[in-house]
């Protein structure tokens, strides 16, 4: 085996076995010139030696949330967590479907079995955000119970069952001259997601990540760094029983926000893409900061349209549950319009349900004629994501205004439209510019576990590459393979 392999091994510290490493090294000369410099020089004893401290506290929950701040240079650290990660990826993109399984099956034995651990951190993270004065949705958002750490494992399960995406050939045909062209899924790389407050999320990053062969570096939120490391345990035991390197997921150990500056500079090359995961001000500095492709997850200004030929017992059910079952996720509902043609029928039941089940409604002048409670709405409403108990009602005049409202104050992630009217939703899916458009089903189904994809690093509003939840197949970019018999160009 080639010296550069040897080096390789010998950095993300991974037992050698045979493997062909052509596409590896195929994919170090492609990387940018500086990033491929990096890769050359030998393991620095010393950044090895700062990096191990570093990691010794993922292992150890009594540590201090201290981590590597005053520990010595954050872009030395950081830049190793890259290089780690880097090499790591290298490995993932050739580690047959069978290994990354068994990774996948023992770390959602690992997270059923440290249920306690990840729990108890869970509880220093909620009590200190208690204390920070934190309440309502923000909490529901960092907190975990014996439910939801199970629903994490159900999760892995349900990635592990998921056809392995690398080596599938998308498109194949057969030019006149013979030659004979695949295009086939690879990995991306290196994937680095910043995200805020849902713990859950480090191990739906980690494991979509392992699954599609890419290597992850998670920063996630600092309120909810405690749960994250304890989850990050379990994570790198399913990791080390399968033989696979612990670098294939890394998480961030500090609350610096000096490190999400560095991953969006790239880490030297060593980061392939970003992915934001949380609030507007998140999300908007990630876009203006990045140097590295981001897939673009904005906020969720969810609507849901209730048509004019909407059943109004069916409306109610949709927008309470768009609205309530969870308000502090990206897919709870924050726009209510109402048809004209129903307004009569429809608004005042529809404010009612909402204001007994303890949202607050900010209306426009014909929700404040119905419902008293209500307060008025300002231009700011139409375009704010709450994600807690509040929400935007509005009569519109149409189908066409309500489309019109849509594509002016939201953010192209998830609308609905509620009617029994078949062409009237028809126009509407095809008309409303967003990443998900539902008809006669509530927003809060803008979530990648219930597209079977057992679970999403985000919900992609942009345009390239991937939209809508990212989950699996979504984290692959794909090669051309040729196979010719010795032609030439003429």
């Amino acid at each position: 085996m080639c010296r550069s392999i040897d080096r390789l091994h010998g950095l993300v510290r991974y037992p050698r076995y045979p493997q062909d490493q052509t596409g590896a090294d195929r994919r170090a000369s492609t990387s940018p010139p500086h990033a491929q410099r990096a890769r050359k020089m030998p393991p620095d004893k010393g950044l090895l030696c700062s990096v191990e401290k570093v990691y010794g506290v993922l292992t150890k929950m009594t540590a201090t949330l201290k981590s590597i701040e005053g520990s010595g240079d954050l872009a030395v650290a950081m830049g190793e967590i890259g290089r780690r990660a880097r090499a790591a990826a290298r490995i993932l993109a050739l580690a047959p479907a069978e290994q990354k399984n068994r990774a996948l099956e023992l770390m959602a034995g690992a997270i059923r079995a440290q249920s306690p651990a990840i729990l108890s951190a869970n509880a220093e993270d909620i009590a200190e955000a208690r204390s920070a004065g934190v309440a309502g949705a923000f909490l529901d958002r960092l907190a975990l119970d014996a439910a939801r750490v199970e629903a994490i494992a159900a999760g892995i399960d349900v990635v592990r069952a998921l056809k392995d995406p690398i080596g599938v050939v998308t498109e194949s045909w057969t030019r006149p001259n013979g030659l004979r062209i695949e295009r086939v899924r690879v990995p991306l790389g290196v994937i680095g997601i910043i995200y805020e407050s849902r713990p859950n999320v480090t191990a739906d990053a980690g494991v979509l990540c392992l699954k599609a062969g890419n290597a992850a570096i998670l920063r996630g939120g600092s309120d909810s760094l405690r749960s994250s490391r304890a989850i990050l345990v379990a994570l790198a035991e399913g990791l080390r029983g399968a033989g696979l390197p612990e670098a294939a997921i890394q998480l961030v150990p500090t609350r610096d926000r000096t490190a999400v500056g560095l991953m969006l500079a790239g880490l030297d090359g060593d980061i392939d893409v970003i992915v934001p995961r949380g609030g507007k001000g998140l999300v908007a500095r990630v876009q203006a900061e990045a140097r590295v492709p981001v897939f673009a997850h904005l906020e969720g200004v969810c609507h849901v349209f209730v048509h004019r030929a909407a059943a109004l017992g069916l409306a109610k059910k949709i927008v309470l549950n768009a609205k309530m079952r969870r308000t502090g996720v990206c897919g709870a509902a924050e726009t209510l319009l109402v048809d004209r043609g129903c307004a009569a029928t429809h608004l005042k039941p529809l404010t009612d349900m909402l204001a007994e089940a303890g949202c607050e409604i900010r209306g426009d002048a014909a929700t404040l004629a119905v419902d008293k409670r209500a307060k008025a709405a300002n231009e700011e409403d139409w375009g704010t994501e709450y994600l807690d108990a509040i929400i935007a009602v509005k009569v519109v005049e149409d189908i066409s205004a309500a489309i019109e409202h849509i594509e002016r104050y939201g953010s192209h992630h998830t609308d609905a439209i509620v009617t029994d009217d078949a062409e009237a939703a028809d126009r509407f899916l095809r008309e409303v510019d967003s990443a998900i458009v539902l008809h006669n089903a509530s927003t809060q189904f803008a979530d990648g576990g219930e597209f079977g994809f057992g679970a999403e690093i985000g919900i992609a509003t942009g345009r390239l590459h991937a939209r809508g939840p990212v989950g699996v197949d979504q984290l692959t970019t794909f090669k051309y393979r040729i196979h010719g018999s010795g032609q030439t160009r003429p």
